[in-house]
């Protein structure tokens, strides 16, 4: 959720003081246990622990342990103060941060701001090839033109006033900045460290952080180990001391692991359990909303989805509420659209059809296909990650395509990192994706479908909705610029880029002992700085 911070309508100085910090807060007689440890289960392996090449949810997971940026978000989903203990806005696009004096890279380095001016251009610096870059740069000055090579990385909007005071200029007014820049891609980083070590600076005792946490160990498809980070600024309220990240891909293993007590948090449920465990698991069940949408990119550069009318026709005869109630049957919301129910900056928009008997649906799909020469027979070729949760929805969409159109499909199942690789290389037909919102905005969801994003993996372009956006983002009226960006979603849906399916929920089990988790963080960012072991 957003600090609320609204666009600048007048130039004037905005600023926040704050002297405390938001870690984890133990209520009054709660007891402690002796043992402060936590196993976490974090889905898939992570595909790297460098906060500039993170895209998966599971690697910026343990990113944000070990780094920390300008803001964070505490368990609560709201943004906090990190490294920055005040700021204040001069104008509609300028920002000016105070760096804590105290702050210290957990080598004893002190950080200065030009640890975040070397962080931020080596992120954007195309040399780095983060998958994430065109994703954040749009909100920075110059970003763009630095991601695509196009501006030396000197010319990004961000510069040291001093050894604590750090200057960020943004291309037009951007209201969500606070929460832009809690993500860890835009974290400082030791410029030492990745001269000395290069591409291994991220190995067990060569990471050199700014987190709550250390890493101590870093076991391949098993876990990650971290331990209290003594020389973080606020040490002192982080009551955890250990930290172990596993690896389990599996929603079935993962709850097995919480069952056997070798697991405290289990990341995932398998599909259609979560009333079993409400039922067995009252005081472990956890459920809430989240930003977040679950879908299936569509390669618009492949020979056959390339057509307009196959993607529609495949769209419109999934039937979501069956997905949502007895297939997933989690809470989860059905979705027709790119933007979420609860994102700030756009509203939510449905397909016509969304409201058509299935057979009508089923009618119009058909003659679609038709009309692009898809016979029945015809084969899909559907990529999903190693997952009895992905598998079932897999499974549920190819019956659907079988059994309304005819259409046969034939299953890839890749480990998730394998999976990432071959979205971002278009090596694919049918993929399964998800994306959860990185900042409460609509341009964190528009990102998916935008024609220079490095997100967009559907290969999808709509310059008409482009313009749109970028009339929006440069745009000081709120509600003028919720318009564009309302207008610019539902265009570039009518092309079909993907398949929104369903709005994520968050169903998990944690165990009653674990103190800190909340279930109205619709974010799912849960720093272990927040968590604590009550005694048990």
């Amino acid at each position: 959720m957003s600090i609320p911070f609204s666009p600048l309508v007048h130039f004037f100085v905005v600023a926040c003081l704050v002297s405390a910090s938001s870690a984890a807060t133990v209520p009054p007689g709660v007891q402690l246990a002796a043992k402060q440890e936590f196993v976490r289960s974090n889905g898939s392996e992570p595909e790297t622990l460098d906060p500039a090449l993170a895209e998966s949810v599971g690697a910026n997971q343990i990113t944000r342990d070990l780094f920390e940026g300008l803001t964070a978000t505490d368990s609560s989903g709201q943004t906090v103060p990190g490294v920055a203990e005040s700021w204040k806005q001069t104008n509609a696009t300028t920002w000016v941060f105070t760096l804590r004096k105290n702050a210290l890279f957990s080598n004893g380095d002190p950080i200065t701001a030009d640890d975040f001016v070397y962080g931020w251009r080596r992120y954007l610096d195309p040399k780095t090839a983060s998958p994430y870059a065109t994703t954040l740069a749009p909100f920075v000055l110059n970003g763009m033109e630095v991601a695509e090579g196009k501006k030396p990385v000197t010319d990004l909007g961000v510069r040291a006033l001093g050894k604590n005071q750090l200057e960020v200029k943004t291309p037009f007014p951007v209201a969500f900045m606070l929460d832009l820049v809690s993500n860890t891609q835009f974290a400082p980083i030791n410029k030492a460290v990745i001269e000395k070590f290069g591409k291994d600076w991220t190995k067990p005792g060569n990471l050199v952080g700014n987190g709550a946490f250390v890493m101590k160990d870093w076991r391949v498809n098993s876990m990650v180990v971290l331990e209290k980070n003594p020389k973080y600024w606020d040490a002192k309220a982080v009551v955890l001391n250990k930290v172990s990240f596993l690896a389990v891909e599996d929603s079935n293993a993962d709850v097995k692991l919480f069952q056997s007590g070798e697991s405290e948090l289990a990341y995932g449920l398998p599909p259609g359990s979560f009333e079993q465990w409400k039922k067995s698991n009252p005081a472990d069940i956890k459920n809430g909303p989240m930003l977040g949408l679950r879908f299936y990119a569509l390669n618009n550069k492949d020979p056959l989805m390339k057509d307009v009318r196959v993607r529609k026709a495949l769209s419109m005869v999934i039937d979501r509420d069956i997905l949502a109630n007895k297939i997933t049957a989690d809470g989860q919301l059905p979705a027709y659209g790119v933007i979420v129910k609860g994102v700030a900056g756009a509203d939510v928009s449905t397909y016509d059809w969304a409201a058509w008997p299935m057979d009508k649906r089923v009618a119009e799909a058909k003659k679609l296909l038709a009309e692009a020469g898809v016979k029945p027979g015809s084969k899909l070729m559907f990529t999903y990650n190693t997952d009895e949760y992905h598998k079932k929805m897999a499974i549920f969409a190819a019956s659907e395509w079988k059994t309304k159109l005819g259409l046969e499909t034939e299953m890839d199942n890749l480990e998730f990192k394998v999976l990432l690789k071959k979205r971002h290389d278009g090596e694919f037909q049918i993929a399964r994706h998800g994306w959860i919102a990185d900042y409460n905005d609509a341009t964190t969801f528009l990102t998916l479908v935008q024609c220079d994003s490095d997100a967009n993996d559907n290969k999808n372009c709509n310059r008409k909705a482009e313009d749109l956006i970028n009339q929006g983002n440069q745009s000081t009226d709120p509600e003028k610029r919720r318009a564009l960006l309302t207008s610019a979603a539902r265009l570039i849906m009518e092309d079909y880029p993907m398949i929104p399916l369903l709005q994520y929920t968050l169903p998990r089990l944690v165990k009653s002992y674990v103190g800190g988790y909340f279930e109205s963080n619709p974010m799912d960012r849960f720093r272990s700085k927040d968590f604590y072991i009550i005694k048990h």
